[in-house]
């Protein structure tokens, strides 16, 4: 049997068609089967099921009792049945209010027993196009899609109910609403599920050809006719079989397969049976006459802004593919959103991909770990080129996934010209089911918070308040550097995927300051006298007994930091410019970055020090210049960086560091400029004031809040599959790293320097570039800290090429920038400290 529907413009009603066939192995003729046989056939409406309490009324849920209609088709058209009925006010499904009735259909003998009844879930839904449009109950839905593999950590390629339930409730906790079935028909109960969430899908033929790219004597196959019946044979098979499905928008003729004459046969044959959904097809270039719409793969923005300013290409575009997530990955995932926001044409697309697709192996210990491609004896195979997942393979969300969530929420929060603007980006509902409330910080810390009295938004629809005329306004402080309202909205009542309170959208904007700030800045005064002394290679610096610093001159590094007896600092401070490689990094062969950097030297490179030695003293402070050459390895006599570093120690404990870095104009973007040091492994209780509280990067930042958060460094480590550059937080403006006495370290921007990059990790830079996984990391015997000026961005767009945007490359050209390390003892705070240093003009 086959549910259609024909809906009215104005959707006030709607026609229900069913066809129905038999199977007829006594070959009775079409009019004698129903002389012995009769068929009925009646929705339902279920809906109404799941509100009664546990004792629904079935009798009176029958909507429509189908009446048959005899066919006046000649004997060449459909030799079947056709059941029609009338629905007033259908309630339409969609992603947003998945609604479902229930079809039954029934087949009697001639004395009335029942010889089958088969009945299944069915939505009311009108998918069509219009100019560069795809619709969907007449709305231009926007498609915030993922691609999914079936994949379980344990069983693999078999399905487990809980594990599509889980994949579902978690897609739905994000905003996802649409997914394509990559690369094959996937199981039966994953459409029901897909039905019952409210998901918009792709189904995709299981035809992909990659192998006869390397077989260059071979036609390929979309151009034989002799396999024509074997890809129609999978499209009819899959089309039959899915066919009742109202998750499924559009119907896909494969992966990756080239193009040629047979998928006009596939097409057609689609376009013949079921034109109620488009046809998607990326072989051939996405944009052949065999796909409804554009449906290019891992396109760049500016390519995806030409095709949608094209006014000769008539289709809706939207990316099968896009946003590769490689392990520490998805950078630029912002820029594509800030385009499909605002350019008409656009609509969306499908990350690669949902899971990363490891196994868990038992090693001989008996310890679990993630396997990917190799580890089991398996050749050929693809490596880790299997890890492409937003979420582990059990399900544990990567770190990108909060960006995902936030790029695709349905609310969105922006400040323009002195107007906070709310929009609903719903297509199908008001905000009635939403509860808002408001947030307010400055510098950090608390100014309030309430709710947010709003009246519905309609979807599409904005609501717009005067900032100043907001509850918040009353709170504004005149003596704060910064000053950030956070609008979240919680839904009220409880869905069948999520409990009430669940966060929908969360934004933040920042608000104008009463005061202009200049660089910041110490008072130098006070502190007390300090002793500053050369001793053979040693410079000693110290304030009586209360902290005491000493430098190599030989390294140029501060080899000891005691404050009250209690070392703060191991091992520092270098300057640092290599970064262990993600995956992205890796992709491009001799035109990736790291086959750069290693041929221009930078991943040996060694630190010489020029000179070390102290430059001006006074009382209360004493100023040390050291200049350090940055050589690789392999031939000393090149120096790729140079690096002046000046420490300011005052009597109060403050040390100000600044640096210029003057790189050789040849080398290639770099990896990062910063700072590196260490600390003992006790000061492990990390609070910072900058975005998080999630790993974040800064081409992977917009979901990342500014705040203060707490942390330790255990928790701050991200354990990818395969280690790489991670675990960091960007924009901070001031860190603390104490142990559980309250003794540490105190670091932050300082003059006109930006907001900073900063990780800290028990694992070495070396030790992530050196482990293959995660579970082979070694803990070195303190803490590594990074503080950087400038860190490249992650890159996203593929993994195989090099694809960091412009702006978040890192050029070789020279840098000055800033920082302020103060020791951290019980009575004070981070926020004390660097609010010493904001200076109003």
């Amino acid at each position: 049997y086959f549910f259609k529907t024909n809906i009215a413009e104005d959707f006030s009603s709607a026609e229900i068609l069913v066809e129905v066939k038999v199977d007829n192995s006594l070959e009775i003729s079409k009019d004698n089967l129903l002389t012995n046989y009769s068929i009925e056939a009646a929705l339902y409406d279920s809906g109404s099921w799941y509100t009664s309490n546990g004792k629904p009324d079935l009798l009176s849920s029958k909507i429509v009792d189908l009446k048959f209609q005899p066919s006046s088709a000649p004997p060449f058209g459909f030799h079947g049945y056709v059941f029609v009925g009338q629905l007033q006010s259908p309630k339409l499904w969609s992603a947003e209010h998945p609604y479902l009735y229930t079809l039954v259909v029934v087949l009697k003998d001639k004395t009335g027993n029942i010889v089958d009844c088969e009945s299944c879930p069915v939505g009311i839904r009108k998918v069509s196009t219009t100019y560069k449009q795809l619709l969907v109950n007449g709305n231009a839905v926007v498609i915030r899609g993922v691609n999914r593999h079936e994949h379980h950590p344990r069983v693999g390629k078999a399905n487990i109910e809980s594990c599509m339930i889980k994949d579902l409730v978690l897609m739905k906790q994000n905003n996802i609403n649409a997914v394509r079935n990559s690369h094959y028909p996937q199981h039966p109960r994953w459409y029901e599920l897909c039905d019952l969430f409210g998901m918009y899908m792709i189904d995709e033929a299981n035809i992909e050809t990659h192998g006869f790219d390397y077989c260059t004597h071979f036609k390929h196959p979309t151009l034989e006719p002799i396999w024509a019946a074997a890809m129609l044979d999978r499209v009819i098979s899959m089309v039959e079989r899915d066919k009742n499905h109202a998750c499924i928008i559009s119907w896909s003729l494969g992966n990756e397969s080239g193009f040629g004459p047979n998928h006009f046969a596939l097409a057609g044959w689609i376009r013949g049976r079921d034109p109620s959904r488009v046809v998607h097809y990326e072989g051939g270039g996405s944009r052949t006459p065999c796909t409804d719409i554009v449906c290019p793969m891992y396109m760049r923005v500016w390519d995806m802004l030409k095709i949608a300013n094209d006014p000769n290409e008539s289709r809706p575009l939207i990316l099968c593919e896009y946003s590769h997530a490689m392990g520490n990955s998805n950078g630029n995932l912002h820029i594509y959103w800030e385009a499909i926001d605002n350019t008409f044409g656009l609509q969306g697309g499908f990350i690669w991909d949902w899971v990363d697709q490891a196994l868990i192996k038992i090693d001989e210990s008996g310890r679990q770990r993630w396997a990917y491609g190799g580890e089991f004896g398996d050749v050929p195979n693809d490596s880790n080129f299997c890890l492409n997942g937003l979420t582990f393979p059990d399900r544990t969300p990567h770190p990108v996934l909060q960006e995902v969530k936030y790029l695709y929420q349905p609310i969105k929060v922006a400040l323009h010209e002195g107007k906070v603007e709310i929009k609903n980006g719903h297509f199908f509902q008001t905000t009635e089911g939403l509860e808002f409330s408001w947030y307010a910080s400055a510098d950090g810390c608390n100014l309030g918070s309430g709710d947010l009295s709003l009246d519905p938004i309609k979807p599409q629809s904005s609501y717009t308040i005067d900032w100043q005329s907001g509850p918040w306004y009353s709170l504004w402080s005149s003596s704060s550097e910064e000053v950030f309202l956070t609008i979240t909205a919680k839904l009220l009542s409880s869905t069948r995927w999520v409990e009430a309170g669940h966060i929908v959208s969360s934004s933040q904007v920042q608000l104008p300051t009463k005061r202009e700030f200049v660089p910041h800045a110490i008072s130098v005064s006070g502190g007390g006298t300090l002793l500053a002394e050369t001793l053979g290679e040693k410079i000693k610096v110290n304030q009586q007994d209360t902290w005491d610093i000493t430098l190599n001159t030989k390294t140029g590094t501060i080899e000891s930091w005691k404050v009250k007896g209690v070392d703060v600092l191991s091992k520092g401070i270098y300057p640092c410019f290599w970064r262990a490689p993600n995956d992205n990094d890796k992709g491009g062969g001799p035109a990736s970055y790291l086959s750069k950097w290693i041929d221009a030297g930078i991943e040996s490179l060694h630190f010489v020090t020029e000179s070390c030695s102290i430059q001006n003293k006074t009382n209360n402070s004493v100023q040390i210049m050291v200049v350090f050459l940055g050589v690789p390895s392999q031939d000393k006599s090149k120096v790729l960086f140079t690096t002046d570093m000046k420490y300011t120690i005052h009597a109060s404990g403050d040390v100000i560091v600044e640096c210029s870095v003057k790189p050789n104009p040849d080398l290639p973007p770099l990896p990062r400029v910063g700072v590196e040091f260490n600390v003992e492994k006790l000061f492990d209780q990390v609070t910072w004031y900058g975005r998080g509280p999630f790993e974040c990067y800064p081409d992977r930042k917009a979901s990342a809040q500014v705040a203060v958060y707490e942390s330790n460094v255990r928790d701050l480590h991200v354990p990818y599959i395969v280690p790489g550059e991670s675990s960091g937080r960007t924009d901070v403006r001031w860190a603390t790293f104490k142990n559980k006495d309250g003794f540490g370290i105190y670091a932050s921007r300082y003059g006109s320097s930006p907001p900073m990059q900063m990780s800290a990790s028990y694992y070495s830079t070396l030790e992530l570039d050196r482990a293959m996984h995660n579970e082979e990391l070694i803990e070195g015997d303190s803490i590594e800290i990074h503080f950087d000026h400038k860190h490249m961005g992650l890159g996203g767009d593929d993994s195989w090429s090099p694809c960091v945007h412009d702006q978040y490359l890192v050029p070789a050209v020279p840098y000055s920038f800033s920082l302020r390390l103060s020791p951290v003892t019980p009575p004070s705070s981070g926020h004390d400290i660097y609010k010493s240093q904001l200076q109003i003009s």
